[in-house]
């Protein structure tokens, strides 16, 4: 049976494909809730009962048992965000075993897994900002639970594909604002047209497939219809529904000097979503610790105020601005877009409503679907994708001037792929030197600091952005014999991201004209 999970800061979304080839939102017994008119949400908990034997508490039996209780160390919320992040500081322990975002979310996502029957395929939605780190520990996670097959698509451009409006040719905007990211996607869904035959790897696009079996039923001896589903633009970055939750509680300790903690946090997420649909919203609760009672009460223009204060709606206009000069490169103008679809439960606040408001009618502003659209379009498998690299990657060099290592852009953000050959050349930088080494980094900028404080992972949105680069591999050492002599070339090297999105390199030795490596995969660009 073929499965998607929008796995998300505050939430989580599971769907599959029934035995009567419908799309469907499961509930997955008593780690689900049901509150109407929501569907089947997973709230996004963990509660650690003994690490040492990965016992764990997930969803909303972590609320339904009392759990999630404030400053307990074994409780656990907001891990996405900080999963692939690097840590400051220290990583605490519990039952003797040093806990990391990663950790906690693989118990999370292994005990969502385990509860879905007849496995066959699955689909999982990152979003748009990821590091390939992350991504990669998406799919780690499902190669210890043997999934058979594995897919992994944008949360943005599979909302695109789920609200359904496939019928002619449509460009689509999609704003995806959950707990923790922005996302913004423009997507081009062009009609169904005659398509020759193709191979399984290039109708799967960009997407990772382990094993060898489709998630569709064509056969592949006939022509196939496949429609065309272009992501023009896109962009991403760390604001969520946490940070608003995050915002509200500091306005209460500053106004009424209440603690922050996990209950206070909760009461404020509470105030947000009520505000949603009221004008005013009042949450009590009592502290039986200090036995002091507190009443939060905020009305919608307060929370607005609060809103802008914290630069809210600076960033939404950041994100769309960044969008729109992407789409002019291609011709395209906001009043070219045909639909703007409005995704996750921060998207469900009015003033985001509004601002929207600022920039389209509000006819074409559709807002039905706002939990189920990622994870039902990602199990849409009859578009063929056609997107982009996000981020930059580059090769590590020691930078004399400055006497640390330093990233040397070879494959800029933005382009298709695959690619066309990219040569550089590189020589020895000392006499006598025995060989080169090459490390691959993915370069990208983050506004996120994570850390522990005590035993509580804290994720902070920093003032400014900052460039960042993670490791991809391994060094790739290439011997030199004869020994390099500085001012020389010596070696070039060809990158290219082929059409399954993997970057591969070819080295050859200019000095002895001999063939390193050749056309070698280096990195699963996911």
């Amino acid at each position: 049976m073929h499965y998607a999970i929008d796995f998300g800061t505050s939430n989580t979304v599971v769907a599959r494909i029934n035995n009567d080839g419908e799309i469907e939102t499961l509930k997955l017994g008593a780690i689900s809730q049901a509150l109407s008119p929501n569907p089947p949400l997973i709230p996004s908990l963990v509660f650690v009962e003994n690490a040492a034997s990965n016992q764990v508490v997930v969803g909303q039996m972590v609320r339904d048992r009392g759990l999630d209780y404030k400053n307990n160390p074994r409780f656990f919320q907001n891990f996405k965000r900080a999963i692939a992040q690097p840590l400051a500081g220290f990583l605490p322990e519990l039952d003797g075993i040093e806990i990391s975002s990663g950790m906690i979310g693989e118990w999370f996502l292994t005990k969502v897994i385990e509860q879905l029957p007849d496995v066959t395929s699955l689909v999982l939605t990152v979003p748009v900002d990821s590091f390939e780190s992350y991504r990669t520990w998406l799919s780690g996670v499902c190669e210890k639970l043997a999934v058979p097959e594995v897919r992994i698509l944008d949360e943005p451009t599979a909302a695109a594909l789920g609200y359904g409006l496939t019928t002619g040719n449509e460009t689509i905007l999609v704003i995806d604002m959950g707990g923790g990211t922005l996302d913004m996607s423009l997507v081009r869904l062009n009609s169904l047209t005659e398509k020759p035959e193709r191979s399984r790897q290039q109708i799967l696009g960009f997407l990772l497939k382990w094993g060898d079996r489709l998630t569709t039923n064509q056969s592949s001896s006939q022509p196939q219809k496949s429609p065309i589903a272009k992501v023009i633009a896109k962009t991403g970055q760390n604001l969520g529904g946490i940070d608003i939750d995050n915002w509200v509680v500091n306005y209460f300790h500053e106004s009424q000097g209440l603690p922050k903690n996990s209950l206070v946090t909760r009461l404020a997420e509470k105030l947000k979503i009520a505000l949603s649909h009221s004008e005013q919203a009042i949450e009590v609760f009592f502290d039986d610790e200090t036995f002091s009672s507190y009443s939060l009460e905020l009305e919608r223009s307060q929370f607005q105020a609060i809103l802008e204060s914290n630069n809210f709606f600076t960033r939404l206009d950041q994100s769309l601005n960044q969008i729109t000069q992407q789409a002019q490169r291609q011709s395209l103008e906001l009043v070219d877009i045909d639909a703007v679809l409005l995704v996750g439960g921060t998207a469900q606040i009015p003033a985001v409503g509004e601002w929207i408001q600022q920039y389209f009618s509000p006819s074409k502003i559709k807002s039905y679907m706002p939990f189920e659209a990622i994870a039902h379009g990602a199990l849409n498998q009859s578009f063929q994708l056609q997107d982009f690299l996000y981020h930059s990657y580059g090769i590590r060099f020691w930078d004399k001037r400055h006497r640390q290592h330093n990233w040397h852009p070879i494959i800029k953000a933005g382009i298709t792929y695959p690619t066309e050959p990219i040569e550089l050349i590189l020589g020895a930088s000392q006499p006598d030197q025995p060989s080169i080494e090459l490390v691959i980094g993915e370069l990208g900028e983050t506004n996120l600091e994570v850390y522990f404080e005590g035993d509580r992972l804290i994720t902070r949105l920093l003032k400014q952005t900052q460039n960042v680069a993670q490791q991809l591999n391994e060094q790739v050492i290439s011997p030199l014999n004869p020994l390099g002599q500085p001012g020389s070339d010596r070696l070039k090297i060809i990158f290219q991201v082929d059409d399954q999105r993997t970057l591969r390199i070819t080295i050859k030795d200019l000095l002895t004209k001999q063939l390193v490596l050749d056309n070698q995969a280096v990195v699963k660009l996911i």
